[in-house]
């Protein structure tokens, strides 16, 4: 008995001794708690240190934004604007960013950097479905991906959205998290902001949405090809009308309010294509640079470019270069640039044809005229067309006709070849260099008999600049694109202070060169498909075998030149000349 006690007092006290399967459970689960904890703050501490840097991203540098405006002060194109302009709640009208608020996150202003409702409800209607069917994300951890983090499906990239969210949250009042979100949200084209979509989708800025406007753009966040007003104006359409809905529903607006929205909404029909306007700010580009130099800011720049003229050119010029190429520049007498088009579409050749280096032919033989005027010849002075030749230099006329003795205007105006090369013979090569010297274009020129008949290469901005000097009362043009560099905030970079004109032909010589251009284009004249009211004449210009083609006129109050040619200088198989293509062109331009 008293054996069998002590076994009982020996088995009690190994009981008391070994821990009781449920302490071993206990402290099991407790230990992996504990690494559990240990590891996920150490995963957390790792995914943190490879966050970005969350000051120099939120502040991140760009491209300065440049604007481009007309004549009139109006936008016509921007350069590296895939960020518009910045907006705000306090600077939009209250319906744009409501619209984005009832769709995306109607809680925003009242939950913290997670919304625990609607996480919980995208969590259960996803095990319902057993798929990815709802989302519980907030504007704040929309903002935090937005900015600072790739789309790659990663739980780092989570973890790093959770931490990023609770640090904007803490940083930033929630309406300056609304605004980092409107302004950075990926939305089409790679553009980020509401307004730089407002201005592709409607043409207008973020500052000028309506309800309707604003309603789709919102409707694109989701996603933003699918929904596009652009793209899939009916699914954008059928989702703008519920965002109204909901809007109405959270007291943002009116039903009223609502119901006129809906009956505005319409597909988006996208900005004015600018290519139109490619040619040109590509060119003004150029010019800015050697203005300002590099740019440090976002700039708005005040050019001379006539919209009007510009979209007549854009829409003319096609329509007669078929299978060849072609450029036309717009100048007023002083010099304002006001169209240019450097080829007959921006999309398929971006090289700039006004600035190429081409053969003007019978288009330079005014310089070699306004010499022989200068020198006492009048338009009615006879001169003699025959054969001639100066050296091995053998120039022949068109289809090798010659007139024998005509008065000098009749010459001009069948642009015969003997008569400037026989002038030149005359007066010396080194009169007619100086006289293209005065009109900006001698330090081109090779000192050759050739270069009488345009054998010398130039660009059609130097030739319709040479005719602008004729045509402004003989005074010296400087061609000129822009009027004005303006920041943001007003600060004014450049502006241009034209200098006095010097006057470089004697009055009575221009009367006598526009008496001789005006019958250029007169019935006979090589240019007479030119003709139309308001013309004030014109010459027109062909190169060897036919390889460009020119023509360059007047109306009361611009200038216009036109090349037509091949980008390979090969010859134009249908035998063009300045006085067929080139001259339509220009008569289709100003008529």
């Amino acid at each position: 008995m008293q054996q069998k006690n002590e076994k009982s007092l020996k088995d009690k006290k190994e009981m008391q001794e070994k821990p009781s399967f449920q302490r071993r459970f206990f402290v099991c689960v407790f230990n992996l708690f504990l690494i559990s904890v240990v590891f996920i703050c150490g995963y957390v501490g790792v995914v943190y240190l490879r966050m970005p840097s969350l000051d120099a991203i939120l502040h991140e540098t760009r491209l300065p934004t440049i604007v481009f405006l007309d004549n009139t002060g109006k936008e016509i194109r921007s350069s590296n604007r895939i960020m518009g302009t910045p907006v705000s709640v306090d600077t939009l009208p209250p319906h744009v960013w409501q619209a984005i608020v009832a769709i995306e996150d109607k809680r925003f202003f009242e939950h913290g950097p997670i919304d625990m409702r609607s996480t919980a409800r995208a969590l259960f209607v996803n095990l319902f479905k057993g798929r990815f069917a709802a989302g519980g994300s907030t504007i704040t951890q929309q903002t935090a991906k937005n900015i600072f983090l790739s789309r790659d499906k990663k739980i780092s990239r989570k973890v790093q959205e959770l931490i990023l969210s609770q640090w904007l949250e803490n940083r930033f009042s929630k309406n300056q998290i609304l605004d980092l979100y409107m302004n950075r949200v990926s939305l089409v084209g790679g553009m980020r902001g509401i307004d730089a979509v407002a201005r592709t989708m409607f043409g207008v800025s973020a500052r000028d949405l309506s309800v309707a406007q604003s309603a789709q753009i919102a409707a694109m966040l989701k996603a933003p090809t699918l929904y596009s007003p652009l793209k899939n104006p009916d699914k954008n359409i059928a989702r703008s009308r519920v965002i109204l809905a909901e809007m109405v529903r959270q007291k943002y607006i009116s039903l009223d309010t609502a119901r006129s929205a809906a009956a505005e909404l319409k597909p988006a029909v996208g900005a004015r294509d600018t290519n139109i306007y490619r040619y040109w700010t590509d060119y003004v580009m150029e010019e800015l640079d050697s203005v300002v130099g590099g740019l440090d800011s976002d700039v708005y720049v005040y050019t001379t470019l006539d919209k009007k003229i510009q979209e007549r050119v854009a829409a003319v010029l096609p329509r007669h270069t078929g299978e060849y190429q072609g450029a036309v520049l717009v100048m007023e007498r002083g010099g304002a640039l006001l169209a240019m088009a450097g080829g007959a579409d921006y999309q398929t050749s971006q090289f700039n044809r006004t600035l190429a280096m081409r053969q003007p032919g019978s288009a330079f033989k005014p310089v070699v005229y306004l010499m022989a005027l200068e020198n006492g010849l009048t338009p009615d002075s006879y001169v003699n067309d025959s054969r001639f030749a100066v050296g091995d230099y053998n120039p022949k006329n068109y289809n090798e006709h010659y007139y024998g003795d005509i008065p000098l205007s009749m010459a001009f105006a069948k642009s015969v070849n003997s008569v400037p090369v026989k002038l030149t013979k005359i007066y010396g090569i080194d009169s007619v260099l100086d006289m293209a010297g005065r009109l900006g274009v001698g330090t081109k020129l090779k000192r050759e008999y050739s270069t009488v008949l345009g054998g010398s290469e130039m660009t059609l901005l130097d030739l319709t600049n040479m005719y602008a000097v004729i045509w402004n009362n003989g005074q010296s043009v400087r061609p000129y694109s822009i009027t004005k560099i303006v920041k943001p905030d007003g600060t004014v970079l450049y502006e241009r202070n034209p200098s006095e004109p010097i006057q470089v032909l004697k009055q009575n010589t221009v009367d006598a060169m526009t008496e001789l251009l005006a019958d250029v284009v007169a019935n006979g004249g090589t240019g007479h498909r030119a003709a139309a009211p308001g013309v004030l004449g014109g010459k027109t210009g062909t190169s060897n075998d036919n390889r460009d083609a020119w023509f360059v006129g007047a109306t009361d109050k611009n200038i216009i030149g036109v090349w037509v040619g091949n980008d390979d200088f090969s010859p134009m198989s249908s035998k063009i000349t300045g006085g067929t293509v080139p001259a339509e062109i220009f008569h289709d331009i100003v008529k």
